[in-house]
């Protein structure tokens, strides 16, 4: 959990939209690894590897259908679609705020809505990009965890800089 109030809020509102059964704030401990992994070689998803050639290794194959996978379902979204470039999609951004609103409706329903903490490049880093991201989805939690620093620390320097975070107002917010 966090002290900051625009962070809070924010969780709070995706909460509500998301509908998930319940919340867990990611900390990126050795413990949660260890958790997140034994859970995705149980529902399949990984395929552990032998661990005295390969120890912490996993086998995982996406599916072809995979969103990252499809570029006709990723869009630039801004005002002027003259911003995006001539290979990408656009899509107007109040547009498609409401639209994402609509289809994020009790999206997380039955599941845990994961919330993580995350930092690009070293904490202590003038340069380090930091955000939240939330998630249904373990194996999200675990990439995560390999590419970024996540957790406590991640919070600490938000609440100590009282940093801004940008949250997209839902469309619901206008008047």
């Amino acid at each position: 959990m966090t002290s900051h109030p625009a962070l809070t809020k924010w969780v709070e509102k995706m909460t509500s939209l998301c509908q998930p059964k319940s919340v867990r704030w990611c900390d990126g401990s050795q413990d949660e690894w260890k958790e997140m992994t034994e859970l995705l070689v149980e529902t399949g998803t990984f395929i552990r590897l032998n661990p005295e050639l390969r120890p912490n290794s996993f086998l995982a194959r996406s599916s072809p259908g995979d969103v990252a996978r499809v570029e006709d379902r990723t869009f630039i979204c801004t005002k002027r679609q003259d911003e995006v470039g001539p290979t990408n999609n656009w899509a107007d951004s109040a547009e498609m705020l409401t639209k994402m609103h609509d289809l994020f409706e009790g999206c997380m329903a039955g599941r845990t809505m994961y919330i993580i903490p995350f930092c690009m490049g070293p904490i202590d880093s003038p340069l380090a990009k930091i955000g939240v991201q939330i998630t249904d989805s373990p194996y999200v939690v675990v990439n995560m965890q390999i590419m970024t620093n996540m957790g406590a620390g991640v919070l600490k320097r938000l609440e100590d800089e009282n940093c801004l975070l940008y949250t997209s107002p839902s469309p619901r917010d206008r008047g």
